[in-house]
Parts: structure tokens; C-alpha cells; sequence
């Protein structure tokens, strides 16, 4: 093969695969969005699982910010009316009632994470199990909302803590938090602030019953629901869900810069590239922030996508990505725009 075929046919190979990447990343068309009355990701701060005085992100490393945020959280829910100046513990622990209602307080989009009970209730929260945010190593798939009301998170600690201790092994006497209900998250939230609601799963290369319930489940509440909210999930498969069943409502897809040879392997890594968007089509890409200036978000977001960032956490952080992301998750300080 001649020097100049050979260059020719490396071209040709780098265009085909170059526009077989942009087709896979597209997001939704403009067309598309126009047709179906598409919402925009609204333009605020997102509270990441609630405004909250204990929980993610509340470590030394950020520890410089993270005294004022927790102090606007206690001081947010109290006046929303969970906890008072004596309460030495956690008021509004991360994903809580009192933590969306500070957020809300406070003028702040939320962004919340959901799951199935035992009893197929959907209640709000991050972990496949309470070991983190209440020392019990229990998963949420194996108790009933009953049982998961008498788990206090973050019962016995103080506020600006990131992991909670030992569980007690009854319910706490006097003011806690426990995981709440959607519907009661929705209730207390009221249409105030946008919500950014994340369809969990333990396992996003699977989507079987118990996911297409979740999605069902949700999605009913959310029709009922008079206020602002956008979906979005890492499973491909529950992006595509909202594509089919509700094109109305703004949907996007979560990601983050995952190695090849990291705990999801290959599937995951190419996720991360966002080469599973042409499931779903989605309108925005939540990407990890440190991977805003990555090939895949640009291109997703010069095609259209609004690029939404998770978690930052200070203000620093929030210097490096700005200029990839047009919207924020944030915890452990105050922003200030």
C-alpha cells in the first residue's frame, strides 16, 4: 500500500470514527425539545441532598468553607421550623426533610436521589444502605418505610459530621431525622426551588422490575407534583425511560471520568466517554466536575446539552470548572455569584 493511500485511508477512518462519537454524545434535538415544550435546567444553585449540617462533603479537607455552610443549614432549618437553638445534634442532616427545607429556605434548587423500600415505598436517599448516614449497615432495599422511621441519621453526632456513628438500637428520644418519603419531600418543598431528581440504582448496566417500578412510582408522583424538576440518572436505561414514557420533561445524564480498568470496567469507562447517550437523547450531562473540560462534555455541550457539574464542594473548586459548566451542584460552602 502506497504511503498516500494508507494516509488516505487513515483520514477517512479518523472522520468515520470521529462522527460515529458525535452521533453516540448528541443530545436531544432543538427540534425535538421546541415540539415537546422542553424545560430548561433552571438557572440556580442546586443543594446537593438538601442544605444539611451533617453529611457528604462535610470533611477536614473542606473544612476552611464548610463552618459557614453548616451554620446557614441549621440556621435555614430552623426557620423552616425542624430543631431548635438547644438541639447539640444534627438538625438537618444530609437528604432529610429539614435539609430540603433549608434549601428551600434559602432560596436553593435541590438535588435528592431515590430508591425503593422493602414495601415499595419511594423514599429519598444516596446509599444502598445506612451504614454511612446512620451506622447501620442494613440496606435500604431490606427494611419498609415503618422501619426506616425509626432510624435516626446522624441521631447522636455532632453537626458538621461526614460519617455517623453507632446506631442506637432504639429510635432516639426527642428531635431527629430520618429517611423520608418523596411524596413528604415534595410536600414540604412546594414548588419553592427546581428539583433535580436522581433515579438510583445499585447497578446501572441492569433494568428489570424492580427499576421499571421505581421509574413508575416516581414519575406518578412527579405528574401530581406542581413545581419544577428535571430527571436524571447514571443507568442510560432510565434516561431512555423518560425519552419513551414522558418526552416532556427535561431529562439528563449523569456521568464522571471512570478508568478503563476501574471497579466498572469497560462499560463504565465508555459510559464516562457518554457513548451511551443515544439511548436517551439527553438535554443536560451531570459530569463530575473535575471532567468538565474532557472532549465528550465539550462536544455534548457544543451541541447543545447544558453541562451541569457534581459536587463541588469550595470555592476553589468552583474557580477550576465555571467555565465548563453552566449550572452547579454544590455542598460544604456558600456560594456566592
Amino acid at each position: 500500500m502506497s504511503s498516500n493511500k494508507f494516509l488516505r485511508n487513515l483520514l477517512v477512518g479518523g472522520a468515520l470514527a470521529a462522527g460515529a462519537a458525535a452521533w453516540a454524545i448528541k443530545p436531544r434535538s432543538f427540534t425535538d425539545k421546541q415540539h415537546n415544550y422542553v424545560p430548561a435546567v433552571p438557572d440556580v444553585w442546586y443543594a446537593h441532598r438538601g442544605l444539611h449540617d451533617a453529611g457528604s462533603g462535610l470533611t477536614p479537607q473542606y473544612a476552611v468553607e464548610s463552618g459557614e455552610y453548616v451554620a446557614r443549614a441549621r440556621t435555614m432549618a430552623m426557620k423552616a421550623g425542624y430543631g431548635d437553638p438547644s438541639v447539640t445534634t444534627a438538625i438537618a442532616p444530609e437528604n432529610s426533610l429539614a435539609a430540603f427545607a433549608a434549601a428551600a429556605e434559602a432560596g436553593y434548587g435541590i438535588e435528592l436521589d431515590l430508591q425503593l423500600s422493602a414495601d415499595g415505598q419511594v423514599v429519598v436517599l444516596h446509599d444502598p444502605d445506612l451504614k454511612r448516614v446512620a451506622g447501620d449497615p442494613r440496606r435500604v432495599a431490606e427494611l419498609t418505610y415503618d422501619e426506616l422511621t425509626g432510624i435516626a441519621l446522624f441521631g447522636n453526632d455532632a453537626p458538621g459530621t461526614a460519617v455517623a456513628s453507632a446506631p442506637a438500637s432504639v429510635a432516639p428520644s426527642g428531635y431527629f431525622q430520618h429517611v423520608p418519603l418523596f411524596s413528604d419531600v415534595l410536600r414540604v418543598v412546594a414548588g419553592r426551588v427546581p428539583l433535580i431528581v436522581e433515579y438510583k440504582f445499585d447497578d446501572n448496566a441492569v433494568f428489570g422490575p424492580r427499576e421499571e417500578e421505581l421509574m413508575e412510582k416516581g414519575d406518578a408522583l412527579l405528574q401530581a407534583y406542581d413545581g419544577p424538576y428535571v430527571i436524571e440518572s447514571f443507568n442510560p436505561r432510565a434516561v431512555e425511560w423518560y425519552k419513551e414514557h414522558r418526552p416532556e420533561v427535561c431529562r439528563g445524564q449523569l456521568s464522571w471520568p471512570a478508568e478503563v480498568n476501574g471497579e466498572g470496567g469497560v462499560a463504565e469507562w465508555a459510559a464516562g466517554l457518554l457513548v451511551f447517550d443515544f439511548l436517551s437523547r439527553p438535554d443536560f450531562v451531570a459530569y463530575d466536575w473535575k471532567g468538565g473540560n474532557s472532549p465528550q462534555v465539550r462536544a455534548a455541550r457544543a451541541m447543545g446539552a447544558t453541562a451541569v457539574s457534581w459536587t463541588v464542594r469550595s470555592s476553589d473548586e468552583l474557580a477550576q470548572c465555571d467555565d465548563w459548566f453552566d449550572r452547579h451542584i454544590f455542598e460544604a460552602f456558600v456560594p456566592v455569584r
